[in-house]
């Protein structure tokens, strides 16, 4: 049986707050098929069960700003879940981060965590000239440099709290249940590509792996709800 929670947060907050999470899982289109149902899917539970997706608009800086406008904190706790989406699917693209800064400005918050998180932009070979980053690439450093480097980041996203069902709900269903397998793709019998494990391209997947779990824990210790359908 479901308890009933509090949230600190209007109902008018957690839509917008959902749809900029999904104006950042939108931005770069990096999305399959499956991916998108997913997307749908949680949008028509924790939003609205009659919305159509196509008439979801990415969300503004503006609108964020009216709806965490006395609220220093949801504001914070917004952002940081904005990153940890961006950083889903193992990559963080220079349209996830022009956003996010943004966002960030709009919100009144600094981009200290941003500024580092930049050094693991992704550069598409797409990408205009003046997009990509002139910062060094982090795949290049040590283990050990990369934790120091990232440490800032880190150290923002673990102060995350969660006081939304709907909000832990989406990053339950968004977030990925376990570190996918490494594989090799192959054609005409002979491998062309071996992809190694998301946890291994993320230098933050800790950080993901943390939050869907006290994603979960909030759900079952403090909302009495089943999470089994979540594995």
């Amino acid at each position: 049986m479901t308890s009933v929670i509090q949230s600190p947060y209007s109902s008018e907050q957690i839509t917008i707050w959902l749809r900029g999470l999904l104006t950042v899982a939108w931005i770069d289109g990096d999305f399959d098929e499956e991916e998108q149902k997913l997307i749908a899917s949680l949008t028509q539970k924790e939003i609205d069960p009659k919305i159509d997706l196509s008439s979801v608009e990415p969300i503004t800086a503006e609108e964020l700003a009216a709806a965490f406008a006395n609220d220093s904190e949801g504001a914070e706790n917004f952002l940081r879940t904005a990153v940890l989406v961006a950083l889903a699917d193992g990559i963080y693209s220079y349209l996830e981060d022009k956003l996010l800064y943004k966002f960030a400005q709009a919100l009144g918050k600094e981009a200290i965590a941003l500024e580092a998180l930049r050094h693991t932009l992704y550069e598409h070979p797409e990408t205009e000239p003046d997009q990509r980053s002139t910062t060094l690439n982090i795949s290049e450093l040590s283990a050990q440099g990369q934790r120091a480097l990232l440490q800032p980041v880190r150290h923002w996203l673990d102060g995350l709290e969660i006081h939304d069902p709907r909000v832990a709900r989406f990053l339950g269903k968004l977030i990925p249940s376990q570190c996918p397998f490494e594989r090799d793709i192959e054609l005409f019998g002979h491998k062309i590509v071996h992809i190694p494990p998301l946890c291994k391209l993320n230098p933050l997947y800790e950080q993901l792996v943390s939050l869907r779990f006290r994603a979960l824990s909030y759900l079952a210790d403090d909302c009495g709800e089943d999470v089994s359908q979540y594995f």
